[in-house]
């Protein structure tokens, strides 16, 4: 394979200057890019290489491939800043009170898309341990949430048959799951933890939210507690690795003690 004076393969260099280009707002998000072949002419170089260029780039997540039709310049992504109250874990985006999926937000929609009555997976059964119960007794609920028509994250509930039934939140139906949780037991919930880690999308997740098998999620999971203080609630949400940022935000003392 060629290579240029600094050692880099000719297709990373290649795919350098066309991020050079996207940088600069030569190609704009949404524009099609030149075919392989009009690169090739461009760059003298061959069709193999332009193709490893745009593989590279696709991984990079700064273009889209799409089969049969082109390569083309992403349009950026919808990025949500989520601070979290370290004293009460409330989450807010901007001056907004939430509870994730985004609540009220224009343009974010979280929809249900299964609904299992005995679940008995892996994560299912670490779910069963945190709310206490056998895997029999416990349902999931999963949901997508979209926002501006865009997949953000893919959502999974683990509810006791005890508070909830499966026609609670049918597949099909809107809304955000956690509020209608907080609605079925007339009282706020209370997150006890969350735990916060990444994955690479597996290809449920990956399909539903419209990403490359293995890209980058951020994950948040957590027990919440109803007014009798039980664990009711353990959530697990899979969010688009570059569609969200936490923010933990520790309380300031009133009287600060010298350090």
């Amino acid at each position: 394979m060629s290579r240029r004076r600094g050692g880099s393969p000719m297709y990373f260099e290649l795919a350098r200057e066309l991020q050079a280009r996207m940088d600069s707002g030569q190609l704009e998000p949404g524009v099609r890019l030149p075919s392989e072949s009009e690169l090739a002419a461009e760059f003298g170089v061959n069709r193999l290489t332009v193709r490893q260029a745009m593989a590279e780039l696709d991984r990079a997540g700064s273009v889209e491939i799409r089969r049969g039709v082109g390569t083309f310049v992403r349009t950026p992504v919808v990025r949500t800043t989520i601070r979290v109250d370290a004293a009460t874990q409330q989450s807010t985006v901007g001056a907004r009170a939430m509870v994730l999926p985004v609540s009220g937000w224009p343009g974010a929609v979280e929809e249900v898309f299964a609904v299992l009555d005995a679940p008995g997976g892996v994560v299912d059964r670490r779910a069963c341990d945190h709310l206490h119960c056998r895997v029999g007794d416990v349902m999931r609920i999963d949901s997508l949430t979209s926002l501006e028509g865009q997949g953000w994250s893919v959502n999974s509930y683990w509810l006791p048959k005890a508070v909830a039934s499966p026609e609670f939140r049918p597949i099909g139906s809107t809304g955000n799951v956690v509020v209608s949780v907080s609605e079925l037991l007339g009282a706020p919930l209370w997150a006890d933890w969350r735990e916060f880690s990444a994955i690479g999308a597996d290809l449920a997740d990956a399909e539903q939210l419209g990403v490359a098998t293995g890209s980058a999620l951020l994950v948040r999971e957590g027990i919440s507690s109803g007014p009798d203080a039980r664990p009711t609630l353990y959530t697990r949400r899979r969010i688009r690795g570059e569609s969200a940022s936490f923010v933990l935000e520790f309380p300031r003392p009133d009287s600060p003690e010298p350090r």
